[in-house]
C-alpha cells in the first residue's frame, strides 16, 4: 500500500504563487509515476502534471504549461507542484496521485490510470 498527504494549498490572490507538496509513504517502491489533479466545484477532476518517478519525464495539461513545475524527491519521498502567475479559474481541491506498471495505460493523464490519491489540499485564487 502507498500512502499520499498532500500540504500547501492555500489563498493567494491572482498572480501569486503556492508550492503543493505530497508526501509519500509505504511501498514506494511500486511506484513508476506521479501525477498531480484538480477538481473545481461542479466539474470533473482534471489531469495536472505528471512526472516519471525514475525518468523524471513530464508533462502538463494546457492549462498550467508556463506556470506550473512538477518535481520529485525519491530521496525524501515527496512530490512537489510550484505554480505560478495563478489565474482565479486554478481555484480546485488539488489531488496527489501514484500509480503502479499495472495500472491504466499511456499517457496516464486519467484518473483511472492511478491506484493511490490523497486527501487533497484547497488552493484558492482571489481576482
Amino acid at each position: 500500500q502507498v500512502q499520499l498527504v498532500e500540504s500547501g494549498g492555500g489563498l493567494v490572490q491572482a498572480g501569486g504563487s503556492l508550492r503543493l507538496s505530497c508526501e509519500v509513504a509505504g511501498r514506494t517502491s511500486s511506484i513508476n509515476f506521479m501525477s498531480w489533479f484538480r477538481q473545481a466545484p461542479g466539474k470533473e477532476r482534471e489531469f495536472v502534471a505528471r512526472i516519471g518517478r525514475f525518468s523524471g519525464t513530464t508533462d502538463y495539461a494546457d492549462s498550467g504549461k508556463g506556470r506550473f513545475i512538477i518535481s520529485r524527491d525519491n530521496a525524501n519521498n515527496t512530490l512537489s507542484l510550484q505554480m505560478n502567475s495563478l489565474k482565479p479559474e486554478d481555484t480546485a481541491l488539488y489531488y496527489c496521485a501514484a500509480r503502479t506498471p499495472d495500472r491504466g495505460s499511456w499517457p496516464y493523464t486519467r484518473e483511472s490510470d492511478y491506484n493511490y490519491w490523497g486527501q487533497g489540499t484547497q488552493v484558492t485564487v482571489s481576482s
